[in-house]
């Protein structure tokens, strides 16, 4: 089975999908596909073409990284040509994301050649996410994005919120319900956790408007003075001056312990994790929501809005799955600072059994695959798959 996949972009401050999509092209080629990714690299980035990791890896020019208005298309006639040429080669064209020209110059390719196409929006048509841009995003639709995934044979939905999402844009085509996956770390490296007097509850992932995070400084306002023992820290790469938006908010509400840092990577990363005696997600709206399942793996107990698919936060006792808004925040966070460590690190083992048990790259990969052999060789539709 040879599958091509097309990303936009995998700069590590895109967030989610520059961890996932590598992450499914290992996992699909360790099953034993056959796959290539072609993406668009950053401004700065040297040429690439990576076969290191069992599949093929090849990041494009940027065409007009330079040029204001156009650059934010993301054009590649570099990756358009070896889309071009690969195509005829392949069984299934992958695309992942919307609103850039490599999704469409998916799209427009699938179509001519007869190729079946699959579409993983990854978040980008919650109606949070729509809100932003709106009418460029309506005017994108019309002109390129809507005509090029016009004939999709099937698409992604990395849950049933996702799913419900795709269907109240009003896309009619099958959907595959498929989760993204985690790895989970050595348990001996986070095994014996810091016992010093300060705790902290962390929240990592871009610092966009999108996130909300806001409400979660208004909801430290209320809970910072009665935890003394414990700071907030919030670390992303910025988008839009967001960061200086909240400094400035931290500093009209007398914020005293909390620090509002730049993007974290690799093993700064995976430190601040499991330091971490609680995470938060103040998120509006997030199709998968990355960071909640690898706070989890590292055995770090979760509270998460309702904008993010973790209802099993509750379920599986690891974690607090709360309803939008500075007061039930407020509340969680209250609850949560308020437990001695030993029950907050017990929660957190429960919720990296849950990661170990329900989100490796094994099982995912094999729906993947069953999905492609559908499409590309009318094999029995899989049970994951919804027609309606």
């Amino acid at each position: 089975m040879r599958a091509l996949h097309v990303v936009a972009a995998l700069d590590a401050a895109r967030g989610g999908p520059s961890y996932s999509v590598p992450r499914l092209c290992r996992a699909l080629s360790e099953a034993g596909a056959e796959v290539t990714m072609l993406s668009v690299r950053g401004a700065d980035a040297p040429p690439s073409g990576q076969n290191g990791n069992l599949y093929c890896d090849s990041r494009f020019h940027w065409d007009y990284a330079r040029t204001p208005v156009v650059k934010s298309l993301r054009y590649s006639s570099a990756l358009g040509r070896t889309l071009n040429d690969e195509a005829s080669r392949t069984a299934i064209i992958h695309n992942h994301g919307l609103w850039l020209m490599p999704n469409v110059q998916a799209g427009r390719v699938a179509t001519r050649t007869g190729k079946p196409l699959v579409v993983s929006p990854r978040g980008m048509l919650a109606p949070a996410a729509l809100e932003f841009s709106r009418w460029k995003k309506r005017a994108f639709w019309a002109l390129f994005q809507g005509p090029s995934i016009r004939h999709v044979a099937c698409l992604h939905a990395t849950s049933e919120q996702e799913y419900e999402e795709i269907r109240s844009f009003g896309l009619s085509r099958p959907v595959a319900i498929i989760s993204n996956g985690i790895d989970i770390p050595d348990a001996a490296a986070f095994s014996d956790a810091s016992m010093s007097g300060e705790r902290t509850v962390l929240s990592l992932g871009r610092l966009h408007p999108k996130k909300a995070l806001d409400r979660l400084l208004h909801a430290w306002a209320r809970v910072e003075g009665g935890h003394p023992d414990w700071r907030l820290r919030i670390a992303g790469p910025p988008e839009r001056g967001y960061d200086d938006e909240l400094r400035g908010l931290s500093h009209r509400l007398g914020l005293r312990r909390v620090a509002i840092e730049g993007p974290l990577y690799g093993e700064a990363k995976s430190a601040a994790y499991r330091e971490a005696d609680l995470f938060v997600l103040s998120s509006l709206n997030e199709n998968f929501g990355l960071t909640v399942a690898e706070a989890l793996a590292a055995g770090t107990p979760v509270v998460s809005t309702k904008g993010a698919p973790w209802s099993g936060l509750d379920v599986q006792g690891c974690g607090w799955w709360v309803e939008h808004g500075v007061n039930s925040f407020t509340a969680a966070l209250d609850r949560a600072m308020a437990m001695p460590r030993d029950a907050l690190a017990a929660m957190g083992a429960r919720g990296r059994t849950w990661m170990i048990r329900d989100f490796s790259w094994e099982p995912i990969a094999r729906d993947m695959l069953a999905v492609y052999r559908w499409l590309a060789v009318r094999e029995e539709i899989p049970s994951i798959v919804r027609v309606k």
